[in-house]
């Protein structure tokens, strides 16, 4: 059984009359009768009486048209939401970020989304950078964020923004008197990290490499899961460390934290999805928002 039986059935029946039912669906009258037919041969039931030249609805036929009837509102409903989910009427799009890019650059692409799309729900979940590429390899979320690269090969890559990075320690910190650190300066410095696995701490473990040095050779006080918690210990005295200027502009602006003359490499936010799955228009859209003319 087709749709398109079930079509030519419903036309048939509330006109009784096969001639009409053909030329009102611009078919030959021969298909009309051979759907006709069709349907009740499969399953052995009369879904009209032949009188004379007339035909009228057997029992079974008033039945059937009901559920048809039925079928076929579904059926249009199904393309309704089809054609909603294409035109970004409705719809849900899963994300996932990594701490700096969730807390800090995406909510306002969020918010530009939703003005242009209120339709499309956005959901949210943040980790760290290892977290982020996991969920959206396993089909958790549809698009993750995160800071610097993935060794994923089922994952794309699209870089969306660029951040700054800055070296930071508390306003009661003593400067060097040099204008430009040393590995020295480097080494002599208590350190407060990220947790293993996060963007943040593997720029500041290349900002060390870049002086000769690794993580056992710095003293290292503090390990803590969030940019936040970083930025406050720092705050306090802790130690130093390297976070991105969007967690840190509000604190360097009030005195509290202070930025030391470190030359980094500015680090790129990219966008990551599986390479196996298509892209939808809501995901179009987002990427679209964020610069990367929805490239996958």
């Amino acid at each position: 059984m087709t749709l398109e039986q079930l079509r030519i059935f419903v036309a048939v029946a509330e006109r009784e009359h096969v001639t009409q039912a053909a030329r009102d669906l611009n078919l030959t009258q021969s298909a009309v009768s051979a759907a006709i037919t069709a349907l009740e041969t499969r399953h052995a039931t009369a879904l009209f009486d032949r009188i004379g030249r007339r035909i009228a609805l057997t029992q079974a036929g008033r039945l059937f048209l009901i559920e048809a009837r039925a079928v076929l509102a579904r059926a249009t409903a199904a393309e309704t939401v089809l054609a909603d989910l294409a035109g970004l009427k409705r719809g849900s799009l899963a994300l996932a970020a990594s701490q700096t890019v969730g807390n800090y650059w995406l909510p306002p692409l969020m918010a530009r989304f939703r003005n242009a799309h209120p339709g499309v729900t956005l959901g949210l979940a943040i980790g760290n950078t290892e977290t982020v590429a996991t969920m959206v390899h396993d089909g958790l979320v549809d698009i993750g964020f995160v800071e610097g690269g993935v060794d994923n090969p089922a994952l794309t890559m699209t870089p969306v923004a660029e951040d700054e990075l800055v070296l930071i320690v508390g306003a009661q910190h003593k400067p060097a008197k040099r204008s430009t650190l040393t590995a020295a300066d480097l080494k002599a410095m208590p350190w407060v990290f990220r947790e293993r696995g996060s963007g943040t701490r593997a720029i500041c473990e290349a900002a060390l490499a870049a002086h000769g040095l690794t993580p056992d050779d710095v003293d290292i006080v503090l390990e803590l899961p969030s940019n936040e918690a970083v930025r406050r210990a720092v705050e306090y005295g802790a130690g130093a460390s390297v976070l991105s200027r969007l967690v840190v502009e509000t604190a360097l602006a009030s005195g509290s934290l202070r930025a030391l003359g470190l030359t980094l490499p500015k680090r790129q936010f990219v966008a990551l999805r599986h390479k196996e799955r298509a892209v939808t228009q809501a995901e179009r859209a987002l990427l679209d928002l964020a610069g990367t003319k929805g490239r996958p």
